[in-house]
């Protein structure tokens, strides 16, 4: 069964009665993803990052099932993720992102998830807490190369690099993070690999991570020993301009509520702000911004917005996307192929996240961590 079948007995599945949209989330595909990465990696491993509740398809199943596949380390943002990670995966190595502060010390000991550490004040709180406690679980340093975010400087990763001579240093990973990697021949990465590649020298046998997602698809130079996989586990394209590498991993959909006969020169939705050019048919599904389907992805007589498929055909939205619904134009469509009760698929394997991304001007990150607040969530290969 593929994501994109719309038959009667499948759709009678899907849909809770009771919400809106669904999204049914592909776990097997992020598994068949995570292995496809790890396979373009020989010589490294493939990290996991599943912050923002693993980019929004939910921390718990995805981790449970990347840790079953093999994965074992993860990138979170925060401790409260972390937490969740080191409850559905118990022995690998949790790193969080956003770093080391003095008033959570002791819940790092406590989970014993590692901080990256991204600033000299930090790197001192952090060897206090040490040494107060006697915990040595580590952390990873993280120098900022070029992405002018979070991170020390190439220069005080430079000055520090001497501390490795003590066995005690406490590192266990030495990182940076690609600003431009989707974008194969910016000079950024050219000159952040280099750059990386020279401290690799300094801090000679700590392992090291540059690449995200899309810096795996720069080559082997950018792998170093572990690459941070994000974006690419959930089907977001990691080489934007050409065919994506990805297995698609979801689809959303919405229940079709209405059919209704618009005439020529009538509005439909707030604002009027699409206009029938002809006698028109419009469905109406439950599915709206509040569930993750943006507004900027609306369909007016000036723009061609994003588009939902019904019966295998595509449909373009037809004016403002409203909190709770969408309309859709399916003047084309028989009416043995839509009717009250089926399901309109707005993201899927024929028409793609980064594709919807797009016509909403944005990009498929964020439209994967809108998704599942409010969706009926469907999970496949748990």
């Amino acid at each position: 069964m593929t994501l994109s079948e719309t038959a009667p007995e499948r759709q009678s599945q899907l849909g809770d009665p009771e919400t809106g949209g669904t999204l049914v989330i592909e776990l097997n595909a992020i598994e068949e993803n995570f292995r496809v990465l790890t396979r373009l990696l020989p010589a490294s491993e493939c990290a996991a990052v599943v912050k923002a509740n693993a980019y929004g398809l939910g921390l718990e199943p995805v981790t449970a099932k990347l840790a079953n596949a093999g994965c074992r380390t993860f990138f979170v943002a925060d401790l409260a993720e972390a937490r969740r990670v080191r409850a559905c995966a118990p022995d690998a190595a949790v790193y969080v992102l956003n770093g080391f502060s003095a008033a959570a010390a002791a819940a790092f000991a406590e989970i014993n998830v590692q901080p990256v550490i991204n600033t000299l004040p930090e790197l001192a709180e952090w060897d206090a807490f040490v040494a107060a406690s006697g915990w040595r679980g580590g952390a990873a340093i993280h120098v900022d190369t070029g992405m002018n975010r979070l991170g020390i400087s190439v220069a005080e990763a430079a000055a520090l690099a001497s501390r490795l001579h003590n066995e005690t240093h406490g590192f266990t990973l030495l990182m940076s993070h690609l600003a431009c990697a989707e974008l194969p021949d910016h000079p950024l990465n050219a000159s952040q690999i280099r750059q990386f590649r020279e401290l690799r020298l300094l801090y000679h046998g700590l392992p090291a991570s540059l690449a995200n997602s899309s810096g795996i698809f720069l080559g082997e130079h950018a792998h170093f020993d572990m690459a941070r996989a994000g974006a690419a586990l959930y089907g977001i394209n990691p080489t934007p301009g050409r065919a994506n590498p990805m297995r698609s991993t979801i689809e959303l959909s919405g229940r079709i509520l209405q059919l209704r006969q618009v005439r020529q020169g009538e509005t439909v939705g707030y604002g009027g702000a699409w206009t029938a050019r002809r006698a028109s048919r419009i469905a109406v599904a439950s599915i709206g911004y509040a569930d993750g389907l943006l507004r900027a992805g609306s369909g007016s007589d000036d723009k061609r917005g994003t588009s939902a498929v019904i019966a295998g055909k595509r449909c373009p939205i037809a004016g403002n996307i409203s909190m709770d619904l969408a309309c859709i134009d399916v003047t084309e469509l028989t009416d043995d192929e839509v009717r009250r009760g089926d399901f309109a698929i707005f993201i899927g394997e024929q028409i793609t996240l980064d594709e919807v991304a797009e016509s909403a001007g944005t990009i498929g990150y964020e439209i994967l961590t809108r998704l599942a607040p409010r969706c009926h969530l469907v999970y496949r290969g748990i």
